[in-house]
């Protein structure tokens, strides 16, 4: 891009990237945008952006391609008005979105082309027990406050949603490709808590686990480790002589190798250190100490 090398100025960098990027919005003969929510009402819909990008690809080109999920569609413009600041506080606590932007038809001159995806929503409206997953308005909230999706990454995934409603949403659209999502789950509930439009996800998420282990999703080698869990922890002596050995063994095992046997995890993220006792002998010692 044309900047001195080892440059670390903020606004020489972001100078430089502008400069670049409004070429291409400039020399672009089409603009593809998302759709936040469309409103029968009207026939319109809006794009929620926080940066003006959304605003420089819809004005510039001469085609304006906006692609949306079929449950996008709200009834009317006064339902819009709740969602638009619903979303904003749920996502990033602001008031309201930087950028709404309003799109009643193409300008004079210009064409406008709307793409309605059902990617499985259709099937997923035609199961009563995850249909309300198609209420979601996308605003994250579920993700921020999910443990899993915190110290994992949105990237271990491998979805375009990512998180506790990735997981519901990922399946209905491609059950064999996303057949794990469901599992990543620790079921704590806190993202149905934090809901705004109040999805029960953790329902739904062990829903979605029933029905690709019907469907012959789950692999022999997990149904067996799930077995041999569940084993464990029904029996509390066997559950802590697992992790006594667990223990042992990580304690010696250099962590280079440990980083090699789970080279997914460690890929990007340092493996979390060890505990030296369990919780069990901990409160033992506690208990003791306090006569």
């Amino acid at each position: 891009l044309g900047t001195r090398e080892g440059c670390e100025d903020p606004s020489e960098l972001v100078g430089a990237a502008r400069r670049d990027l409004r070429r291409r919005f400039l020399d672009a003969e089409a603009g593809i945008t998302g759709v936040n929510f469309a409103i029968a009402e009207t026939g319109g819909f809006v794009v929620c952006t926080n940066e003006g990008n959304a605003d420089l690809g819809t004005c510039l080109p001469p085609l304006h391609i906006a692609c949306m999920g079929i449950e996008k569609v709200v009834p009317r413009t006064s339902d819009l008005a709740v969602l638009l600041r619903l979303l904003a506080r749920s996502a990033t606590g602001q008031a309201i979105t930087s950028y709404s932007s309003h799109f009643h038809g193409p300008e004079p001159g210009r064409a406008l082309h709307i793409v309605l995806l059902d990617n499985g929503r259709s099937a997923l409206l035609g199961r009563p027990e995850v249909r309300d997953a198609l209420a979601c308005i996308r605003c994250g909230a579920c993700m921020n406050t999910c443990p899993v999706f915190r110290r994992s990454g949105g990237h271990s995934y491998d979805a375009v949603i990512p998180g506790p409603i990735g997981s519901v949403l990922g399946p209905a659209r491609d059950a064999a490709r996303h057949a794990s999502l469901p599992a990543a789950c620790s079921q704590c509930g806190s993202c149905r808590d934090v809901c705004p439009v109040r999805i029960d996800l953790p329902r739904q998420i062990l829903a979605q686990r029933h029905a690709l282990s019907v469907g012959g999703h789950a692999t022999r080698r997990k149904r067996f480790a799930l077995g041999a869990a569940s084993f464990a922890m029904r029996h509390p002596r066997v559950f802590a002589s697992l992790g006594a050995l667990a223990r042992g063994l990580g304690a010696r095992t250099p962590r280079p190798l440990l980083a090699a046997l789970l080279p997914a995890w460690s890929r990007g993220r340092e493996l979390p250190p060890l505990p030296r006792s369990s919780f069990r002998a901990r409160w033992r010692r506690l208990r003791r100490g306090r006569g």
